[in-house]
């Protein structure tokens, strides 16, 4: 059986640490633990803090000297993401499990980066009943939140801990291997608002011997496709909702970031692209939209989310960035827009038709997408019409064959 690993700060929770591995042991299940401290651990570890130091590139003894707290921090999460990895890659690794507050969440963190999708993760924190985002990324790990501070083993602190360690060995011994699917991978994206189109599109390629791979696309479902794909998950991305492109332009909440649109043109994956949700920016409740944007269109969607309506200057510049992040591609690539709206809400009589918005946004993409890269399809449809659906299905087959 794999072992689990446990990274930590021996040096001031070495203790709480020594729980945690008492505790998985007792369950049949071994453990590698990783000291990412500073000073003389309580526990101690398979893996030494000198050893995660010089796998940074650091001197333990420097570190010690100049005493530097985010400097140690950052030392010691690269070093345990570095020794982890190498466990990882030879195979001696079943699950893994952490704990602590900012400091030991952050070392966590980077660790977690290095895990593939499917391990195990567990991370106890002081941080989890916050944005728990910079510590889950784009990767699968379970939070708990610790209720006390990770600060000498009381009752509360041991029932926490308790529970996780459990929890890691029992999926670490129980854990059978799935059965990966021999059809070729898509990675689709979808909003609510376009829904009937990805849904439409993705039961046509299921039909055709695919499998396909939907996200959200609200900043952490587009990071994760992004990443996925880097990783070589997919032969073909059908990307028709790009609205975080919205979020990351005009200050939403739900942005993925500047590479957004990048790891398929980059690496040669065949895609299809639309302008799915271009018309919105997203908010929370009504009350946390900046009063900066007041005057503007707006929809409340549900009691948690606001859309904004883009404007036609916004709209243009999504077009010039859109265009230019595809026109990147140097593997098949086709973009597909649907004259008659990019949404749900985006259509004859709905509340964010914007026929000058829209003719902004097509016209910036004629203008900025290199078509001797991109084929360029110019439909008199709706995107969640299902001639425009299919025909993006059936391009992306197309491209990949």
């Amino acid at each position: 059986m794999k072992k689990v690993v446990i990274v930590g700060t021996l040096d001031t929770k070495g203790n709480e640490f020594g729980f945690i591995k008492d505790t998985i042991e007792s369950q049949g299940v071994g453990t590698i633990v990783v000291d990412a401290g500073i000073f003389e651990p309580a526990l101690a570890p398979d893996y030494s803090n000198e050893k995660v130091a010089l796998a940074a590139g650091y001197d333990i003894v420097d570190l010690r000297a100049k005493n530097d707290r985010g400097t140690n921090v950052k030392a010691m999460a690269k070093g345990a993401a570095a020794v982890v990895k190498d466990l990882v890659d030879n195979d001696l690794v079943g699950g893994f499990i952490s704990m602590g507050g900012s400091g030991g969440s952050s070392i966590a963190a980077e660790v977690i980066k290095v895990l593939p999708v499917g391990l195990p993760k567990i991370l106890v924190s002081t941080m989890a009943a916050g944005d728990v985002s910079p510590y889950v990324g784009v990767k699968d790990v379970m939070m708990m939140y610790s209720i006390v501070d990770v600060a000498g083993l009381n009752n509360v602190l041991k029932e926490v801990l308790t529970n996780a360690s459990l929890a890691i060995a029992g999926i670490v011994k129980n854990k059978q291997p799935i059965e990966k699917s021999p059809k070729p991978l898509i990675g689709a994206t979808m909003f609510g608002v376009t829904t009937p189109c990805v849904t439409m599109a993705r039961e046509y390629l299921e039909k055709q011997g695919y499998e396909v791979v939907v996200f959200h696309a609200t900043g952490s479902g587009g990071k994760s496709m992004e990443a996925l794909t880097e990783s070589g998950y997919f032969s073909g991305i059908l990307d028709i909702t790009t609205t975080e492109w919205c979020d990351e332009l005009v200050g939403g909440v739900l942005n993925a970031g500047p590479d957004r649109l990048n790891a398929a043109a980059l690496n040669g994956i065949p895609q299809v692209v639309s302008v799915g949700a271009l018309d919105m920016v997203n908010f929370g409740p009504v009350s946390t939209v900046p009063s900066k944007f007041e005057g503007r269109n707006f929809y409340e969607h549900n009691s948690t989310v606001t859309l904004m309506r883009t404007t036609v200057e916004e709209n243009a510049k999504l077009g010039e960035i859109i265009g230019k992040k595809v026109s990147q591609s140097t593997g098949n690539a086709a973009f597909f827009i649907p004259l008659k709206g990019v949404s749900m809400i985006d259509a004859d009589n709905m509340p964010f038709e914007g026929k000058e918005e829209d003719k902004a946004l097509f016209q910036a993409l004629r203008e900025n997408i290199d078509q001797s890269k991109v084929e360029l399809v110019e439909m008199d449809n709706h995107i969640n019409d299902e001639e425009f659906a299919l025909a993006m299905a059936k391009k992306l087959i197309e491209l990949m064959k």
